[in-house]
């Protein structure tokens, strides 16, 4: 199929992106990142905006950096940019590998950080990090700016706290800098590639003895919007993570998980998953914060 037609601008600084989402309808704009997701959706004509905003020409929405304690992301900063990011790699391992897991590297290469969170599919990996992380999403139109932390920024499927006339503009993700701190991303997908069924995105620190100091955990494909496991991961801390306290404590996000059935699984099987992958994930962290401390 083809699109609907459609009027296509293409600003060059974000003052003139936020004056035409300003003055179009509420339905009748939509903004053109990296297209991965909104140029399918157009051509099966799943959305017919009658103005399309292209903001790849913004160059202040492009970045890595840090402050304040985050990695700070510019929103059109491409997923393959962010993925070979040295400073995302040493500071935000966990995006990186998830990153990893995100479409394929043609995917990445045009796929915008920002794009992935504001689309907001829940199977999607980059929210499911700013969830687990504490992110907090910089979001911006002609009237004002704000910080969205990411626990209130994903209300459900493909539906945000933004705005008809927001832009997202920055993603922050804090760092944990103690140097016990390991990571894990997992998921069960399909195909290598594919949307995932279900994901877990785990961090832990270490404390010298070995116990847990800090751990967060979030699930994502089995909820509408990512999950944040804040009970499993209050039982968690302080306990040398055996695997056998880790399977029974994770055996609860079966009831704290909302799945639906989609073709490729039935809600029941992303209800036995979650809890499993959750636990792999958790084993597969300590291990690496445990090869992080010998290093």
């Amino acid at each position: 199929m083809k699109a609907a037609p459609f009027d296509y601008a293409r600003p060059e600084t974000l003052p003139e992106a936020l004056n035409l989402l300003a003055s179009a309808g509420e339905d009748e704009r939509r903004i053109l990142a990296g297209g991965q997701t909104l140029v399918p959706m157009l051509a099966m004509r799943l959305a017919r905006p009658a103005l399309l905003i292209d903001i790849n020409r913004i160059e202040e929405l492009r970045g890595i950096f840090l402050a304040d304690g985050c990695v700070a992301i510019g929103a059109c900063t491409r997923q393959r940019v962010a993925e070979q990011s040295k400073l995302v790699q040493e500071r935000l391992p966990l995006l990186a590998r998830a990153i990893a897991c995100v479409g394929h590297q043609q995917t990445r290469n045009r796929g915008t950080v920002g794009g992935s969170i504001a689309n907001a599919d829940p199977a999607a990996e980059i929210p499911l990090v700013a969830v687990t992380l504490d992110g907090e999403m910089t979001v911006r139109s002609t009237s004002n700016e704000r910080s969205i932390a990411s626990s209130d920024f994903f209300i459900s499927e493909m539906t945000t706290a933004m705005g008809p006339e927001d832009c997202l503009v920055e993603a922050r993700f804090p760092v944990w800098e103690d140097d016990r701190t390991g990571c894990s991303f997992e998921e069960v997908a399909i195909r290598a590639g594919d949307f995932a069924i279900v994901a877990a995105a785990v961090q832990v620190t270490l404390a010298p003895d070995g116990t847990c100091r800090r751990i967060a955990l979030g699930i994502g494909g089995a909820s509408p919007a990512p999950l944040r496991c804040g009970e499993v991961e209050g039982a968690l801390i302080g306990t040398n993570l055996d695997p056998r306290l880790v399977a029974e404590t994770c055996a609860t996000i079966a009831e704290l998980v909302e799945p639906e059935t989609h073709v490729h699984a039935t809600a029941d099987y992303r209800r036995r998953v979650a809890p499993r992958i959750a636990a792999r994930a958790i084993a597969a962290a300590m291990n690496d914060a445990k090869a992080r401390q010998a290093a």
